[in-house]
């Protein structure tokens, strides 16, 4: 399995086993990539860029990956607190990967913005992690 499938894996799995997320999004939203007609509020797991991280053996790699919150009758109050609880589960955790050894995992940025149809907030979460084969 590759490190970005290994990331990919271990950051889903963490977020869907975490109560307090899983109770504000009211059971089980958490997704990768979102399924067509998705109920509100969710998380998704969007991007994910992979980088060689200056190793010549190419065994270490940079990743960036983003996390999504939708959120329509909570509003940016709720896509805040959902990215908070995110946060908390996320940044600097310890995850178990695949095949791979995760150096660091940090949050560097997360954003709440109203969208075009005036009711919709998507929250962005932007993770990067270093990753290294074992």
């Amino acid at each position: 399995m590759s490190a970005a499938l290994a990331l990919q894996s271990a950051l889903v799995a963490a977020l869907r086993a975490d109560a307090p997320l899983t109770a504000l999004l009211g059971g089980q939203a958490i997704h990768d990539g979102a399924p067509q007609g998705a109920g509100f509020p969710h998380v998704s797991l969007a991007d994910l860029t992979s980088l060689d991280y200056g190793d010549v053996s190419g065994e270490r790699q940079e990743h960036y990956a983003t996390l999504l919150v939708w959120s329509r009758q909570g509003g940016r109050r709720q896509a805040l607190e959902i990215l908070g609880a995110a946060t908390a589960v996320l940044d600097g955790a310890p995850l178990a990967l695949a095949s791979h050894r995760l150096v660091n995992l940090a949050v560097e940025r997360t954003e709440a913005r109203r969208q075009a149809d005036g009711a919709t907030w998507r929250g962005l979460m932007r993770l990067r992690a270093v990753t290294e084969a074992d």
